[in-house]
């Protein structure tokens, strides 16, 4: 597999954004349309740094965005939802299942997910058994994707870069067991670390790894919601990210999900006709 090359910058806040998938393989031969698709997002994220509305740091200082202290004040109710998703924890997915792209980062099963949206895409039938957790979310401006990230015992993310610097991230803390400095996650040259009922919001378009080095489960809130940009820059950014819901690895994460989903709904149903039959 050829590594891609790629080019780095400086942003004002100092540190560097590089363009490129960093950590995930690139296709060994794109096609003239991934091509030229590649390069409209390397020229849109030139732009995304020159036009933020909010600075360009790694990690984000929470008042910034106003909204963040609503999703923290309801955070109990996320936490309450969460936990009846975890009584099947071990049936829900790993993220490589549903995300085939992130294989080249991550292929065991330690790293499970359970996703209400994303891109335009929504799983009616998680939102069923977590309304609280989609009302919440609903108050986030530009809300792209929203799923719980599940860190099990000893899972380490290696250093890696998002696809796309036109969205930011939000973890917010659900799940944080002891001892803290065992788990964490580094963006750029900034380590953080989760704390239950806080937000951390990043840009996960910088180099990043993130780990679970306790002998408990982890899990947060996961969020994309897109970047407080300028004109011009605003409506190119708009336009790529209503395009991505056509692309290739989000039809097959789309597909991907539906057939778990099917298998799962389908499981929960027949263990509720056996126990009303018996």
């Amino acid at each position: 597999m050829k590594h891609e090359a790629h080019t780095t910058t400086a942003t004002t806040d100092g540190a560097t954004q590089t363009f490129s998938t960093e950590g995930i393989a690139p296709m060994e031969r794109p096609s003239l349309i991934t091509r030229v698709l590649m390069g409209i997002v390397a020229w849109a994220e030139k732009l995304n740094l020159k036009y933020s509305k909010v600075g360009n740091p790694p990690v984000y200082d929470n008042a910034t965005f106003p909204w963040v202290a609503e999703i923290e004040r309801e955070w109990h109710l996320i936490r309450a939802e969460l936990d009846k998703v975890l009584q099947r924890q071990e049936e829900l997915p790993s993220f490589h299942e549903i995300s085939t792209d992130v294989q080249t980062i991550s292929k065991d099963t330690r790293w499970k997910t359970f996703f209400l949206a994303g891109y335009g895409l929504t799983s009616e039938q998680n939102i069923k058994q977590c309304p609280e957790t989609w009302r919440i979310v609903q108050k986030i401006p530009g809300l792209k994707t929203a799923m719980f990230s599940i860190f099990e015992p000893g899972k380490h993310l290696p250093p890696h870069r998002g696809p796309y610097n036109g969205v930011l991230r939000l973890h917010l803390g659900l799940i944080v067991p002891e001892p803290r400095d065992k788990l964490g996650i580094r963006v750029d040259k900034q380590i953080c670390h989760w704390e239950e009922g806080k937000a951390l919001v990043f840009d996960d378009a910088y180099n990043h790894e993130a780990w679970n080095h306790t002998d408990k489960t982890r899990v947060v809130l996961f969020v994309d919601f897109v970047k407080p940009l300028r004109f011009p820059a605003n409506l190119i950014n708009w336009l790529l990210l209503n395009i991505a819901v056509f692309t290739p690895f989000i039809r097959e994460g789309l597909d991907n999900h539906k057939e778990w989903e099917k298998r799962f709904y389908a499981q929960a149903e027949a263990l509720r006709n056996s126990r009303a039959a018996s």
